[in-house]
Parts: structure tokens; sequence; C-alpha cells
């Protein structure tokens, strides 16, 4: 019978820690080897607001502790899924410092970009409560190690705003490795541009799809050729039946470089105003402007093709949405309240990176409280667990 598999980010194994942590941590082991070994008390925290996922950093932990021989006291000072503050201590970690010390660098890549993106994904979530995601994350990632932490972040996130504010969240991911982040036992996903191109048109790549997978929903990517309202329209004509049903959905990913078919700055604005007129009644920055009525998916864009499904009798056909749904992109869509069913995004990795550092300090060296000058602050928590 064979091993179900180690989740990537049990990575690196008991025989690499040596070759991927930092040297000053191995030096220091050597030195604690000779002098003498101590319980101490690490604590970890983050600059800035986060929802708390450590549920893959403490499986590597704990891993690391059976390989040798020892144990490790992790107080989780949150539940998995919690809002924390900037500076407040997530996790106190108690044990032999020489087992601890060169473990630092490796765990803490496992906690602070998930605590982020995890963040992210709850507040996309929590502003498109109505609206599905789907993690397509995978190919902005560096390597499947940071593929499985992003999934799992999103899952995270995706339930926190599930539980809080009834939010549909997360449905699934790109990829069968972190489908079952979400419950799923494989990747979602109909076609990319490729096929269509492959395909000759969106509609020969639709009735492809078809043929292969019948009993399948239909999302068709509708930009290859500037066409997305006539190539929707024609795919629609050519399935009424599964139109009828709501298994077709209509996939808007247009770039940036050019309005959806049939749309304009004239005719944005006028779609906008007949939809969502507040949207313009508060002020709005150059940014926020262009998603509600400028180039590529924009709100207006999303609108546009609603009218035009339903004019057609197609009110059933859903509309996915892709290109740059990041935090900033959903919170306007929400000010529009755009008509959108999906969302497919990557966009919920964090901005930028170094907001991403987690910090891990030892406040206690055997029973003596003791952290460096600055982080006093780690203290008050600890000495009221000890009590």
């Amino acid at each position: 019978m064979n091993e179900k598999p180690q989740p990537v980010a049990s990575w690196p194994g008991p025989d690499e820690i040596t070759r991927w942590t930092d040297r000053y941590f191995l030096k220091t082991k050597d030195a604690i080897g000779r002098f003498g070994d101590m319980t101490v008390t690490y604590a970890i925290f983050m600059r800035r607001p986060v929802i708390f996922t450590p549920r893959l950093m403490v499986g590597w932990l704990e891993m690391a502790a059976r390989e040798r021989e020892t144990s490790f006291k992790i107080d989780l000072n949150y539940a998995e899924g919690d809002w924390v503050g900037a500076g407040e201590p997530l996790i106190y970690i108690t044990g032999s410092f020489y087992h601890l010390v060169d473990l630092e660098t490796l765990y803490l890549q496992k906690l602070g970009a998930c605590c982020v993106a995890a963040y992210n994904a709850y507040t996309m979530c929590c502003d498109l409560p109505k609206t599905g995601f789907i993690a397509m994350d995978a190919r902005h990632c560096a390597g499947t190690q940071m593929e499985e932490l992003m999934a799992y972040a999103a899952a995270v996130g995706s339930e926190a705003a599930q539980r809080e504010k009834g939010a549909i969240g997360f449905i699934g991911s790109a990829n069968d490795a972190t489908a079952g982040y979400f419950g799923l036992p494989q990747g979602m996903g109909t076609m990319p541009h490729a096929l269509i191109g492959y395909a000759g048109s969106t509609l020969r790549a639709a009735e492809m799809f078809v043929e292969m997978f019948p009993d399948e929903n239909l999302v068709v990517l509708s930009d290859f050729f500037g066409r997305e309202i006539t190539d929707a329209l024609e795919v629609c004509r050519r399935f009424p039946e599964k139109a009828a049903a709501g298994e077709i959905s209509i996939r808007l990913d247009t770039h940036g470089g050019r309005f959806v078919e049939g749309l304009g700055p004239q005719r944005s604005y006028a779609a906008l105003e007949r939809h969502a007129p507040m949207a313009f009644r508060l002020y709005r920055n150059e940014t926020e402007l262009r998603y509600l009525t400028g180039t590529g998916v924009s709100a207006a864009a999303v609108y546009h093709l609603r009218d035009q499904l339903n004019l057609a009798g197609y009110p059933k056909v859903k509309i996915v949405c892709s290109s740059g749904f990041g935090v900033e992109k959903c919170r306007v869509m929400a000010y529009a309240d755009a008509p959108i069913d999906t969302i497919g995004t990557g966009s919920h990795l964090p901005d930028k990176w170094s907001e991403t550092y987690a910090t891990a300090d030892i406040v206690s060296y055997g029973d003596v409280p003791l952290v460096k000058a600055g982080r006093e602050f780690l203290l008050k928590k600890w000495n009221g667990k000890k009590k």
C-alpha cells in the first residue's frame, strides 16, 4: 500500500535542515552543545494586522521535534483564522535551546506570508460576500512549497469570512495538489486562452470542451479575439440547454490595454450610471476610477456583459472575472455592487513582501524573563501566561 504523500510544506526534512538554516544559528548550536543546554521560550510576532495561520508551521515543528526525540511546548495565543493586531505575540515556543535554535529560519518561512495572504483573502471575501473565489495563484508562486502555503492561507482567510460574514468565500483552487484545502478532490478550471487559439474560435473551443467533458459546467474565456459579447452569445446559442440550466459561465479576462467589446469611456460611465450611480458619489482616486469605468475588467464591463446576456434571454448564464482582482479591486467592485458570480484570483498573495516577515525573539532563558531592548512588549502576555 502506498503511503500518503507528505505536504510540500513539510520540506525540508530532518536531513536537510542544516543546509537550509542560517549559519549563525548553527554556530550558536555548537556553542550550546559545548557550554550547556537550557530551556528557552521564543515569542513570534508580526508588525501588521494578520489572520492567524499557524497549522503548517506547527506541523513542521512537531515533525522536527519527533525526529530529534524531544518535544516543544507550542502555545498558540489565537485560534486559526483569528484576526490579530500588529505586534501581538502570535505564538510562544518553549523547549531545548539546542534543538530550537537552528529551526527559526525555517519555521518563520511557514508563517509570515501565510498570515498576510490569509488576511488579504479574508478581506476580499468579506467585501464581496455573495461572490465565490477560485485560488489561481499557482503561476505567481515561487515554487510548489509557496503554492501550498498560499492555498492554505486562502482557505483559512475564506473560512474566517464564511464564519463571520456568511460569505461564499473560496470554492476551490486551480490544481489538484491544493484542492484538498477547499474540500475538493481535484482542481477547478475549463480552458486557457491557448485552447481557443488552437481551436481557431471561441465557439470551437467550447465545442471541444463539451465533447470531452459533457457532464461538466462550461466556463468560456471570451476575450481572445476581442469579442467578449459576440463570442459569449454565440456560445450560449450553441448550447441553449446548458445556458438555460445555468451551466455556462462567461469569463472576463480582458487585459488593461483595451475596453471590453462595445465599451469606451462614455459608454462605461453610462453603464455604471444606470446600475450603480452611487459608486461615483464619493471621491475616487485614479486607480478606483479605472476599476469602475476604465479598460480591462471594470465594473462597467461586468454590467455591460450582464445586460447583453439578459437581453439575449440568458439570465442564468454566470459571469466569472479575473485579471488583477486583489484587495483594492474587490473593494471597488463592492462599491459598485458588480454582478460577479465568481472571481479567479492570485492577487491574495502579499503585494509588499516586507510586510510578511515574522519575527522570533527569546523572552525567557530558563526561569529568567529576558528580551532584547525594544521588545519588552512581548513579555507582558508571556508573564500573564505563566501565572
